[in-house]
């Protein structure tokens, strides 16, 4: 048994027509061969953004669905953790603008994992009583239907299509502007390396001798025996060297070419070498993280669950400590203002700098300045002792014996 029965079950889909759209005739995904992977620039581009979309942490809440949760806590599926999962996931929207989840069932029908799915091709069908199927096939031929509301469909760059995104068409050109750099410099290259002459040969009159000597020369000159020297007999006049000048694109349009690739994956050279901190990476998420991860779990919500158990609270958070973005600095200075007010706990705090956590009945408290007390242990500051108050001595009023005799 190979992956793929361990994935889908065996069935029979019986559809008889496509499920029309209102934009396409027939909906259906094409894998896109344009082999975007292969350049070094665009596979880094890729991979700088996955690796931040891999941190991103999946919780399950309500009480819905309970043996689902369970084994989705640990991992999506037997072959990944969440983090491989998520890493993939990043990495398959951006090369096809489509990504398929679909769920791994067991024979009682109920979801074991989720997997994510790679086909060459996918069909919308529709069957005779109004069920929509997706039904996938793969680049050995086999061919797997699920029902369309049991998977997940993310999408990038969706514009003409109701279901699918776009084919990358528009990197063409900018591909083919790679390939002509790389081309240049090697072709820049081997010209610096290699002499070449002109020379007039005389005293030929038939082409077929002029071939001749070129090929005599090019024996005696170019063999593995050759001391290094070109020697021209007195047939050869007008010698002369011959300068190549092979075009190499210049810095400022090699830079254009990378602003263009990063423009269309949402990153910069800081992220992709990892010199980001701070502002930059905070943009990061606000610009490429955060969109995936609302995408991901609103998907992953409406597959897990039924919209009366999503109406109970039941739902799927896709989410990351955006804090974790901030320089050392600021991270220290957040918690310097806001761990003595209540607002976080210490292993919040600890967490930020990368410490491991305080046992919970120490390190889920929420200290509050008093200096320094527990909130919620009832105790208090000692108050302050009260000022002693002074009594003076009554003065009599005049005439009045005081008691005092002579």
């Amino acid at each position: 048994m190979g992956l793929f029965d361990k994935i889908f079950r065996p069935q029979k889909l019986v559809a008889d027509h496509y499920f029309r759209t209102l934009t396409a005739y027939e909906p259906v995904f094409r894998k896109w061969r344009g082999e975007i992977y292969e350049s070094e620039l665009v596979r880094a581009a890729i991979d700088a953004k996955a690796r931040h979309i891999s941190k991103l942490q999946v919780k399950i809440h309500g009480a819905a669905q309970p043996k689902v949760q369970t084994i989705l806590k640990k991992r999506p599926n037997p072959f990944q953790t969440w983090s491989q999962f998520m890493y993939r996931a990043a990495t398959i929207l951006d090369m096809q603008n489509t990504l398929f989840i679909v769920p791994i069932l067991d024979v009682e029908n109920t979801i074991t994992g989720l997997w994510l799915c790679l086909p060459e091709k996918c069909k919308i069908l529709e069957d005779k009583r109004g069920r929509r199927y997706l039904e996938y096939e793969f680049v050995n031929g086999q061919k797997a239907a699920v029902e369309m509301e049991r998977c997940g469909i993310m999408t990038r760059f969706q514009y003409r299509d109701d279901f699918f995104g776009e084919k990358q068409g528009a990197l063409d050109e900018l591909l083919d502007l790679i390939g002509i750099e790389r081309q240049g410099i090697k072709e820049g290259v081997k010209s610096a390396s290699t002499f070449r002459f002109l020379a007039r040969a005389t005293n030929f009159k038939d082409p077929e001798d002029l071939a001749q000597e070129q090929k005599n020369f090019t024996a005696r000159n170019m063999n593995a025996d050759a001391s290094g020297f070109l020697l021209f007999p007195n047939t050869y006049d007008g010698i002369q060297q011959i300068q190549s000048k092979a075009y190499t694109v210049s810095a400022d349009e090699q830079k254009l070419i990378q602003t263009n690739v990063f423009n269309y994956f949402g990153v910069n050279e800081d992220v992709i070498q990892n010199k980001a901190s701070g502002p930059q990476l905070d943009a990061l998420f606000d610009g490429a993280i955060e969109p995936f991860a609302i995408q991901m779990q609103e998907v992953l919500t409406f597959m897990l669950f039924t919209e009366l158990e999503i109406g109970h609270g039941a739902h799927v958070e896709v989410a990351a400590n955006r804090l974790q973005y901030m320089s050392t600095g600021d991270k220290i200075n957040f918690i310097a203002q806001l761990s003595d007010r209540g607002m976080i706990t210490i292993n919040e705090a600890r967490e930020l700098i990368n410490y491991t956590a305080l046992p919970s009945e120490i390190g889920d408290q929420l200290p509050i300045r008093g200096e320094y007390y527990f909130v919620g242990e009832g105790k208090q500051p000692d108050p302050e002792p009260a000022p002693t108050e002074t009594t003076e001595p009554e003065v009599p009023a005049e005439g009045e014996d005081n008691g005092n005799q002579e």
